[in-house]
Formats: C-alpha cells, sequence, structure tokens
C-alpha cells in the first residue's frame, strides 16, 4: 500500500492533465496527491487503453499517493451494494494499491437497475443498520477501511430519524469507517434544504475526517425556486472556501481534492485551485499564539 495522503491539497486527475501533472511532480511542484475514479480504469487486463492509462496511474503512485473514489457501489441499494463492482474494485486495489478508497452515502438503484447518479438515502435507524452491513462487506473484501463522503441534496426523506451529520456519527462508531467530508455538498444541501451550514459543519468531529472535497456548484433559478447543483464544473466558490476556512479552524490540516468534473479546465487553472487550497492548510498547520 502506498503511504497515506499528507495533509496538502490534491487533485482529482483527468487523463487530459496526466503530462502536464507528471512533469510538475518531477519537477517537486506539483499536487500533495491525486485522487481518480477507480470505474474508469476497470477491465485494465482485457483493454489496451484502460490498461494503458492504469500503467501511468502506477507511475503517478512511485512520487505521491493515490486515492481511489468510487461511485459505483451503492452501498445504500435497498438490494445490497454492486458486488460486481466491489469485485472489480478489489482486483483494481491489487494491481495498483491506492492510498485510500473512498466511496458516498447515497444509493444508484435497484437490483435490477443503475442510475449514473447519486441519490439520498433516508436517515433512519433501520437506513444506519443497512449501511453499515454494506461497509463491513466492502472493508472485510479488500482488507482496509473505507471513507465515506457526504452526499449533496436536492431532497430529504419526511421520515428520517436524524441530522445527516448524527447518521454519520453512528455509521462511523459501527463500522469504523472514515470520513470524507464534502464542504461544498454541505453548502449545496444546506442551500436546497434549509438550515445553516456553519451548523452543519460545528457538528463534525475532526477525527472524523480523514479528507477533505473542495469543488465548485451552479445555481438554478426555475418556477420552483432556487437550487444549487453540484456540477464540479467551475472554481471553488465563495462560501465553499468560508466553511473550509471554518473547518480548518476547529480540525488543523487534512488531506484535501480538488474536484472539477465537468467543463474541464487548463491544468494551470485546476492546479492554481489546489494551491489556494494549500495555503489555507499551511495557515491551519501554523501554531497559535496566545494574546500577551
Amino acid at each position: 500500500m502506498h503511504c497515506p495522503p499528507s495533509n496538502r491539497a490534491g487533485i482529482s486527475l483527468k487523463a487530459q492533465h496526466f503530462d502536464d501533472c507528471l512533469l510538475a511532480v518531477q519537477r517537486g511542484d506539483g499536487p500533495g496527491w491525486i485522487e481518480v475514479h477507480p470505474q474508469n480504469y476497470f477491465g485494465s487486463g482485457e483493454n489496451a487503453s484502460r490498461g494503458a492509462a492504469l500503467d501511468r496511474i502506477r507511475h503517478f503512485g512511485e512520487h505521491i499517493p493515490i486515492s481511489f473514489h468510487s461511485v459505483g457501489l451503492s452501498l445504500g441499494s435497498p438490494d445490497g451494494l454492486n458486488r460486481a463492482d466491489l469485485d472489480r474494485l478489489a482486483r483494481l486495489c491489487a494491481l495498483c494499491p491506492p492510498a485510500a478508497v473512498s466511496d458516498h452515502l447515497s444509493f444508484s438503484g435497484d437490483a435490477h437497475n443503475r442510475l449514473p447518479d447519486l441519490l439520498p438515502i433516508a436517515y433512519t435507524a433501520e437506513m444506519l443498520d443497512h449501511f453499515a452491513t454494506q461497509i463491513d462487506i466492502v472493508q472485510d473484501r479488500l482488507g482496509r477501511q473505507l471513507w465515506i463522503e457526504n452526499p449533496a441534496r436536492y431532497l430529504g426523506w419526511h421520515h428520517s430519524e436524524m441530522h445527516e451529520a448524527e447518521f454519520l456519527a453512528r455509521l462511523i462508531q459501527q463500522t469504523g469507517c472514515g470520513l470524507l467530508l464534502d464542504i461544498n455538498n454541505i453548502i449545496v444541501t444546506i442551500g436546497n434544504l434549509g438550515g445553516t451550514w456553519g451548523d452543519w459543519i460545528d457538528r463534525i468531529d475532526p477525527d472524523w475526517v480523514a479528507e477533505v472535497h473542495l469543488s465548485g456548484h451552479a445555481t438554478q433559478y426555475t418556477s420552483a425556486g432556487t437550487f444549487l447543483i453540484d456540477d464540479h464544473a467551475s472554481t471553488v466558490g465563495a462560501s465553499v472556501w468560508d466553511g473550509f476556512a471554518r473547518f480548518l479552524a476547529q480540525a488543523g490540516p487534512k488531506p484535501t481534492i480538488i474536484e472539477w468534473d465537468n467543463d474541464v479546465p487548463e491544468y494551470a487553472v485546476l492546479i492554481a485551485e489546489a494551491q489556494k487550497a494549500d495555503r489555507l492548510l499551511t495557515l491551519a498547520a501554523a501554531p497559535r499564539h496566545a494574546d500577551s
């Protein structure tokens, strides 16, 4: 297994940035680490282009940590997780051992239909036990801790019994999983469902958090109201930076990733976002002096 990510900022690596990023890493001015979607590399043994791409990812691993951010296990599905995806993920971890593996507090379908989205679950005791069972299956299969990301939500379930942060706390206690804290997802959820994002962040025990995600979101105006969309298609918004700074003030620095999955910019734009995060992480690591 590669060394775990350091308390630096990294990027969600896209194929068009492979060359620029590797050159920067070799020069010593690249991101602290990289994150990739493992589903993009499934079947690398049978598909030549995916095999070549995986070889390049392994090459990055000689220089900096790599994390696998899964989008396909569907841990909240009522019929259980996607076992075929789990087997593929396990094989990929054996071929290219990552520094960390993560997935989402969500579901993506049932036993017969899979949807290309991360759909919200109800925060009930029954769902807690179900979700914990699925995490245990993954952690046993992979032989490692799984990090779970809080979702961006556009609706809530009326029969939820607890706050999302409480659900996560119980899940971590039951399974020993880690939390991938997505600040943008908190801002989007609060913007759509109501509440105060600062109160949400203040509910988080820093010891739960293994990683932080930062990204941009879009605002959509409709006749039904204003909605925030987690589109990962722009620079990190001001409210997300504010939320990140608030969390760092409580927790100190944590491994952080800049996500940018749509309308992907030039490498220089993406790395500038990571450098901005790195500056905040450095400030958070600085010793605090009491006033005399």
